[in-house]
């Protein structure tokens, strides 16, 4: 989509945040503050100071109880805020040092943490990179030839991408496909990685689920996973189990059958009328809670059973005016981006399913389409950098300091 048009096309936002009575101190114009070093701002927004849609009276869900003793402090500021002129940023993932953004053009853009200083970038053959994400060393990225490569991330003071594979592999004319071996016919919108088993998932705007075995280069399973496309993949690092939300309003619990390497549907966790768009799972020694975001507005989540690793729906967090587009956990932390330009944090207190709403970061002026974080360790007190990126063309870093101590 071109901006710089005489009409924008996000002033239906604009006019719809007007009409929502927002509390003091928090603002939509355009004369906030987007410079690379913005001053930190104090937030004490309790889930009370925000209006939410009235409860549906046939709804079968339940809202999160909330915490009403005042939430811990918390601290934002922006760090850096970059434009993209000819492009969209379709997706960012992060790792201890870098940042990497997937966009419309052909190039994954590299930047240094925290200051946003690029690194370099790298041209790919195909554009339009869906899909990327990062695990330690390894960097997936997915294209619209519906084609996935793998980079070798080299280390921070002679920062390179060097490429290692790309699935499916080129057969030859003379060898005939595996049945259970098929390619993605449209663009892949997903990724998620087993670290565990090196198992690589995609899933795909053609209602598809494929696995690859990163170790062998090649694909083990292709399976339909829904009756709309694919919007995102968790996998639990523990107990290998797979999770798919599509546009058809299903959320999906998926298993690799023992010693084989095709995956059943074990559970469906919801079917509801709205598009679920994001997906997040939040593990610790204690519990393991699982996360969903859709155009409903509405974060519903899961508590997984310690005895019988049912999950079970413990409520829904209620708060943005439009489409949750994406989902991000830091331990108890759960971030959420949405249609309605807003980023909103979330605390899950311990050994329960009680959460309270730390923060609203309005700092973007079109739909959140992304988010990723990863911990800040460089300052005295503990907490996050997030990285947000935009329909409005920008990527953005903020630092989120809870003063309470992550534990």
């Amino acid at each position: 989509m071109e901006y710089g048009h005489e009409e924008n096309p996000w002033m239906f936002v604009e006019e719809e945040r007007r009409k929502v009575n927002l509390p003091v101190g928090f603002s939509f114009d355009d004369d906030e503050s987007d410079s690379p070093l913005a001053s930190a701002r104090t937030s004490c927004v309790s889930a009370a100071s925000f209006p939410v849609c009235p409860m549906s009276p046939e709804t079968h869900w339940t809202r999160s109880p909330m915490h009403t003793s005042p939430s811990p402090p918390l601290l934002y500021d922006c760090l850096a805020s970059l434009h993209f002129s000819e492009s969209n940023i379709f997706s960012i993932t992060v790792t201890k040092d870098f940042i990497f953004t997937g966009s419309s053009s052909s190039k994954i853009h590299a930047w240094k943490l925290p200051d946003c200083t690029e690194m370099g970038h790298i041209k790919s053959p195909s554009r339009e990179i869906r899909a990327i994400l990062a695990c330690g060393k390894l960097l997936f990225t997915t294209h619209s030839d519906c084609r996935i490569r793998a980079w070798e991330i080299s280390p921070t003071e002679n920062f390179r991408l060097k490429k290692m594979m790309t699935l499916p592999r080129r057969r030859s004319f003379f060898v005939f496909p595996k049945k259970n071996n098929r390619q993605h016919k449209v663009s892949i919108s997903c990724l998620a990685y087993n670290n565990k088993e090196k198992l690589l998932f995609t899933g795909s705007t053609d209602q598809t689920v494929n696995v690859w075995k990163i170790s062998e280069k090649r694909q083990i399973d292709s399976f339909v996973a829904h009756e709309g496309s694919v919007n995102a993949i968790v996998t639990n690092q523990d107990d290998g189990c797979v999770f798919t939300c599509s546009s058809d309003g299903t959320l999906k619990i998926w298993r690799r059958v023992f010693r084989e390497s095709s995956h059943i549907l074990i559970m469906v966790l919801v079917f509801q009328p709205s598009s679920i768009n994001a997906l997040a799972l939040s593990q610790s020694s204690s519990a393991c809670f699982l996360y969903s975001g859709s155009t409903d507005g509405v974060i519903n989540f899961w508590e997984k059973e310690r005895i019988s690793g049912r999950y079970n729906h413990a409520g829904f967090l209620q708060g943005h005016h439009f489409a949750v587009l994406c989902l991000v956990t830091i331990e108890d932390l759960i971030l959420s981006g949405s249609e309605d330009a807003t980023i909103r944090i979330w605390k899950r207190e311990d050994g329960n399913s009680l959460h309270s709403s730390l923060a609203v970061i309005d700092g973007h002026h079109g739909p959140v389409k992304c988010l990723s974080a990863a911990k800040d360790t460089n300052e005295s007190v503990e907490g996050l950098l997030v990285c947000s990126a935009s329909l409005d063309q920008t990527l953005k870093v903020w630092r989120v300091k809870v003063v309470e101590k992550l534990n």
